[in-house]
C-alpha cells in the first residue's frame, strides 16, 4: 500500500520537483526531498492539514510565495521528467523513508551551517547542502506514522 495515493501525472510532476530541488545531490539527495514532499501529503498539522496530494504540495503557496522555490523561478522544474527520477519519485511514494529526511518537513541549503532549530522546528540532519528539519516534539503526530 502507498504511503499517499498517487496518479502517473502525480509521480511526473514528483520527480520534477525532486530534480529541481537536489539534481545537485545525487539519487541519495532528490530521495530525500522526495520524503519531504510525501510527509507533506500524509502530515495533518501545521501548514499541511489541507494538503493531501502531490499536486497540492507542490504548489501550496505560504505567505504569498510557493512553498518549493523552483517552481517560481522555474529552473529544472519545468523539464520533463526522466525516467530515473520518476523510479525514484514511486520508490518514495511506496516505502521509502529514510533519514534524515524520514520524518522531515522541511529542508533548506543554508549558506552557512545548520542551525539546531529552523521557526521552531527541530534539526534532523544534513546531506550535502540541505539541512532537514521534523515538527518540535507534541505538534504532528501524524507525520511519524
Amino acid at each position: 500500500m502507498p504511503r499517499v495515493k498517487y496518479t502517473d501525472s502525480d509521480v511526473a510532476l514528483m520527480a520534477r520537483m525532486m530534480r529541481a530541488e537536489a539534481e545537485g545531490e545525487g539519487k541519495l539527495g532528490m530521495l530525500f526531498v522526495g520524503n519531504v514532499i510525501v510527509n507533506r501529503a500524509s502530515a495533518d498539522c501545521l501548514d499541511f492539514r489541507d494538503i493531501r496530494t502531490i499536486s497540492d504540495v507542490i504548489y501550496q503557496v505560504q505567505g504569498g510565495n510557493y512553498s518549493f522555490e523552483a517552481v517560481q523561478k522555474g529552473n529544472l522544474f519545468y523539464n520533463r521528467a526522466r525516467s530515473v527520477e520518476k523510479r525514484l519519485a514511486e520508490k518514495n511514494l511506496k516505502y521509502w523513508r529514510q533519514h534524515p529526511a524520514k520524518y522531515g518537513l522541511w529542508y533548506f541549503n543554508p549558506s552557512g551551517s545548520c542551525p539546531p532549530t529552523w521557526y521552531g522546528q527541530t534539526f534532523s540532519g544534513q546531506y550535502k547542502n540541505h539541512c532537514y528539519y521534523e515538527p518540535a516534539a507534541g505538534t504532528c503526530a501524524s507525520v511519524y506514522t
